[in-house]
């Protein structure tokens, strides 16, 4: 059961929070700063409500946020929510910016307490499963990679790595822009019999294709004017190790035809040359594009595609990974945080909303990018939503969002849009939420799930 510590002087509110509390989580209860703290370390609970007012000095505040500090001294992790005065909110928001994760001004409603009880037990348990899968991937090989996620679509990625790293296979990677095809490429490497070889990776797309030759298979002395000596290519580089071809989709016709030569004879020829080459190195490919389709309309050999593709990996898009976003967006936070020596511990509750809510077309990229902008840029120890400066266009789903859809794309992301809207509006009373939409509570809850939006919405 989750552990809940109550720090609050008044006997009667402490017993009536104890009391309403109780059968939901593991509750301990302390009057005054020392006791409080002496809990905390012997049972380091997930959250946390403090008093501002405590003894010695109940009508100010200064014991309250000397407890508040010692607390996140001794378990950062900890979420603090204050418990104030109706008429204190200055005090409230100085609590928050010196780490607190919320606050709730007094007279106590048990019920709206629970609620943002319940959701600093949520984002608890994210950042913990954030720091679980940090531990199991340091022993799988795959941390230095940066590789994170929980979703189901990524723990079938996780799965297909496991599976496919001991084998010799090649293996076909495609995904959007920023999903981290090249970091799953080398995952596959490192966890292969050949990590202690060359992991060697070319992009097609990124050398002009006058070149690409030369960079792929190398060249003789004397192929060309200005080949003034023998030159290995990234191929014979990959030797006994991995070759990552990046942007498979752009390699041109005539090469495709030498890559599937290396593939079925294991040799090459470098320009100018006449002597075969054995090779031996495993490939794996990447794209963006749709590499099927290319296949249909002459873009891309057929028979490239089939020998590249035993093994095809699907990365999923950002945005289809729910809780993911907000695990990578706290890995990035306390990454950058302690690498710029920054004190930014946490995202506020609407820059989550507005994390989770955006489109991610960078994907984890963009996703990186911008949270390492926010630690630099940032001051205080909350990261606010005009912190993350997302134009009002681009943060909101919708309308902006449907260049380039079919219309299918369209119909789902305007039910997406809706469900949310009326959870939200209803403050996640499904049976309301149902109501307005026009729909069964149970048909409700099958597109909750369907979307992907359950978790954001606890």
């Amino acid at each position: 059961m989750e552990k809940l510590v109550i720090i609050e002087d008044n006997q009667e509110i402490r017993s009536q929070l104890s009391w309403g509390l109780a059968r939901e989580y593991e509750v301990f209860v302390a009057g005054e700063r020392l006791e409080a703290l002496s809990l905390i370390k012997k049972h380091t609970p997930q959250v946390v409500t403090l008093d501002l007012g405590l003894p010695p000095d109940e009508t100010g505040c200064e014991e309250g946020f000397r407890c508040l500090d010692e607390i996140l001294r001794i378990s950062p992790a900890t979420k603090v929510i204050m418990i104030t005065g109706n008429d204190d909110r200055e005090n409230a928001l100085r609590a928050v910016q010196n780490g607190a994760y919320d606050y709730y001004s007094k007279p106590v409603d048990l019920t709206e307490l629970k609620g943002i009880i319940k959701r600093a037990f949520h984002l608890a348990a994210i950042e913990n499963e954030n720091s679980r899968l940090q531990y199991s991937i340091n022993h799988q090989g795959l941390s230095p990679i940066g590789i994170i996620g929980t979703s189901p679509r990524m723990l079938e990625v996780f799965s297909s790595i496991r599976k496919v790293a001991s084998s010799e296979v090649a293996v076909l990677i495609t995904g959007e822009s920023g999903t981290g095809k090249e970091l799953v490429a080398k995952a596959i490497h490192v966890l292969s019999p050949r990590k202690s070889k060359e992991f060697i990776a070319i992009n097609c797309g990124a050398i002009p294709e006058n070149l690409l030759e030369s960079e792929l298979f190398g060249y003789e002395k004397g192929a060309y004017s200005g080949a003034y000596a023998r030159v290995q290519g990234k191929v014979e580089y990959a030797h006994r190790g991995t070759l990552f071809l990046d942007e498979i989709g752009e390699l041109p016709l005539n090469l495709q035809v030498k890559l599937l030569r290396f593939l079925q004879e294991k040799t090459i020829q470098r320009i100018g040359g006449r002597e075969d080459i054995v090779v031996d190195a495993r490939i794996i490919a990447a794209t963006n594009r749709d590499i099927v389709n290319e296949t249909e309309t002459g873009g891309f050999r057929e028979d490239l595609y089939y020998r590249l593709s035993v093994i095809h990996i699907k990365l999923p898009a950002l945005r289809d990974r729910g809780e993911d976003i907000m695990l990578l967006a706290n890995y990035f936070l306390h990454h950058y945080s302690k690498e710029l020596g920054k004190k930014t511990r946490r995202f506020s509750a609407d820059s989550i909303k507005l994390l989770s809510s955006y489109e991610w077309p960078g994907n984890v990229r963009e996703l990186e990018n911008k949270v390492q902008r926010t630690v630099i840029m940032s001051d205080g120890p909350t990261i606010e939503p005009e912190d993350l400066d997302f134009s009002v266009k681009t943060a909101k789903k919708g309308i902006h969002s449907f260049t380039n859809l079919t219309l299918k794309d369209a119909r789902e992301l305007v039910e997406r849009e809706m469900v949310i809207a009326a959870i939200e509006n209803h403050r996640n009373n499904m049976a309301k939420a149902s109501e307005s939409l026009g729909i069964s509570r149970p048909t409700l809850y099958d597109l909750v799930k369907k979307h992907g939006i359950v978790k954001q919405l606890e």
